[in-house]
């Protein structure tokens, strides 16, 4: 990934600079803002994803709903909204993994997984993730296997992706909202495994 240039402020400064000078002009409420990035972290963020995760782990029908017809089964958890209007579920098996781009830019699903992070927009992550996916993978933490199929989606303006990653061995007598709990963001978009939980 390409290194912050030190002359100039981090996103997250220059973010916080912007809120201050327009709190201080009185331009916006500063509750108003903690509000929306609340939404964003907690109810359209990647909670939302998980529970659509566990929710296909626990019930066949509804996994056979979310890899036909993403947006309609996501929808009825209550999970719509912009950046939500075609979404695509694609599940990983024990043979073949799945990762999600945007090459032309950082479309993403938020209602299910909230906001890109800054390296999903990062130019190099972009490219790479086509040209050499698995050393990318390799190198953001994911050893896969030579036997293990590597499947590169290219989110667009008219169709965004989510991984349903593999349920963890061991969680056969965990609850759905356990099962929830183990699932992340980088799951999600494939850079990642779903977690194992803890003492397995």
């Amino acid at each position: 990934m390409s290194a912050e240039n030190p002359s100039r402020p981090s996103p997250a400064l220059r973010t916080e600079a912007m809120e201050a000078l327009l709190v201080e002009r009185q331009l916006v409420d500063p509750k108003t803002i903690d509000g929306f990035i609340r939404n964003y972290e907690e109810s359209v963020g990647p909670l939302n994803g998980a529970r659509v995760v566990a929710r296909a782990w626990t019930d066949p029908e509804y996994r056979e709903r979310l890899l036909a017809d993403g947006t309609a089964a996501i929808a009825e958890l209550g999970y719509k909204g912009p950046q939500g209007e075609q979404i695509v579920a694609v599940e990983n098996s024990p043979s073949v993994h799945h990762l999600v781009v945007c090459t032309l830019c950082s479309c993403y699903p938020w209602p299910v997984l909230g906001l890109p992070p800054s390296w999903y927009k990062d130019p190099a992550y972009r490219s790479r993730a086509v040209r050499e996916p698995r050393a990318l993978l390799a190198e953001m933490g994911l050893e896969l296997g030579d036997d293990v199929e590597v499947r590169v989606w290219d989110s667009s303006a008219e169709v965004r992706y989510m991984v349903v990653p593999e349920r963890p061995a061991g969680t056969d007598d965990l609850s759905e909202e356990q099962l929830a709990a183990l699932v992340t963001r980088d799951a999600m978009v494939g850079i990642a495994r779903a977690e194992v939980p803890v003492g397995s």
